[in-house]
């Protein structure tokens, strides 16, 4: 099994871009991670292509979907869908391939087009759920989560709020961010209630966006750069709250599960986590994320954020790309953009959202929904800068 970097990232700014078709954002991200390799590459130097998209506009339904926008017709293309989890999947199943050596080079692209479909995304993600026709979209489930949170371990709503504040605050600052304004705690706990406790400011906006990455196996990386960043471990897991798992509402077993993998395979912990991006589509998914990662001990992912550790000048910041509350939720290239940012992070090349800490790793992770449970799909890469 071969060691695999990422060599080249690119997406472009995240927002309501009705006026760009799904092939217009993946050729603007293509073309922008080709420009980003340091030495450049001919695109037939890829050998393959992984597609993460879960097609909510139905018009990228096969991995022809990246083909057109990209040119790359000769080259085999693989479409990904795997929930929220799509994009870090899609980057996953790319560089297993090349750590397996069949490929030397591989494209990671994610793309949706979320803005023009919104029915499509109703009847895919909240009516499927195990509670149909009762009202339940995905705000309700997550409601449901911090209030059991709140009950369980005395958690504050001020508390939940702060995530969302350190969120934007990081997004006010990032280039490609959807949201690009900051907000207070008072801002927060009293902007429109979506479904309680959780507010306006509390959910990640619908978003459209796309993001590409480029990953090289070890036997040809000097070829694109002397700063390559290394994927030190990957974990993908899928669990289900059908199980009588009562914990379950106050965590994601499928986190757990995956970043130990992830763990086990960089040889770390923890501890070692010198900056993450996270699935923050609600405050308290980030939250309860703290728990499940080991970044603090279950219950006390109030007295994390309320430390300051996560947050930009912190221990361990969290979400400096400002998150998905504040960049979006574009779900396939969600994870893509994710592991770009630590990508940039570890190279020290994150501009006014670089962790001050000297990151040596960065862990990138997802949740999403099955059709019966929340958080059910659970994928967790780490990068770092030495093999």
């Amino acid at each position: 099994m071969r060691d695999v970097a990422v060599v080249g990232a690119g997406m472009i700014d995240f927002g309501e871009l009705f006026e760009q078709s799904i092939d217009d954002m993946l050729e603007r991200a293509y073309l922008n991670c080709l420009d980003d390799v340091d030495r450049g590459m001919d695109p037939d130097d890829i050998d393959g292509a992984w597609f993460g998209t879960i097609d909510i506009a139905n018009n990228a339904s096969s991995g022809l979907g990246l083909s057109h926008p990209t040119g790359l017709f000769e080259t085999p293309v693989t479409r990904v869908e795997n929930a929220c989890a799509t994009g870090s999947t899609a980057f996953r199943s790319a560089v297993e391939a090349v750590r397996a050596g069949s490929a030397d080079v591989a494209l990671v692209a994610g793309a949706e087009k979320m803005r023009d479909s919104a029915a499509g995304l109703i009847e895919s993600a909240a009516l499927e759920q195990v509670w149909r026709g009762r009202g339940v979209t995905m705000p309700a489930f997550f409601g449901l989560r911090a209030t059991r949170h709140m009950e369980e371990f005395g958690t504050t709503r001020e508390q939940i709020a702060e995530v969302s504040v350190k969120n934007h605050e990081n997004g006010a600052k990032y280039p490609h961010a959807h949201y690009r304004f900051t907000c207070d705690v008072e801002d927060v706990v009293e902007s429109p209630q979506v479904t309680y406790p959780l507010n306006l400011y509390d959910c990640c906006p619908v978003t459209d966006g796309a993001a590409a990455t480029l990953v090289a196996s070890a036997d040809v990386v000097d070829e694109y750069t002397d700063d390559p960043v290394w994927v030190a471990g990957s974990g993908l897991s899928v669990d289900s709250f059908e199980r009588g798992k009562d914990a379950s509402l106050v965590g994601f077993p499928a986190t757990e599960q995956a970043a130990a993998e992830a763990y086990e395979q960089a040889g770390i912990g923890a501890d070692d986590v010198d900056v993450a991006e996270v699935h923050d589509c609600f405050t308290i998914t980030e939250l309860v994320t703290y728990e499940d990662l080991g970044f603090c001990e279950k219950g006390e992912g109030g007295a994390f954020i309320e430390s300051g550790e996560p947050r930009l000048d912190g221990e361990t910041p969290v979400n400096p790309s400002g998150g998905l509350l504040a960049k979006g939720h574009p779900i396939g290239a969600t994870g893509v953009a994710q592991v770009n940012e630590i990508y940039e992070q570890l190279r020290g090349e994150a501009g006014a959202v670089q962790a001050q800490n000297d990151p040596t790793y960065g862990l990138q992770h997802n949740i999403g929904i099955g059709r019966n449970a929340t958080g059910s799909v659970s994928c967790v890469n780490v990068l770092a800068t030495d093999r």
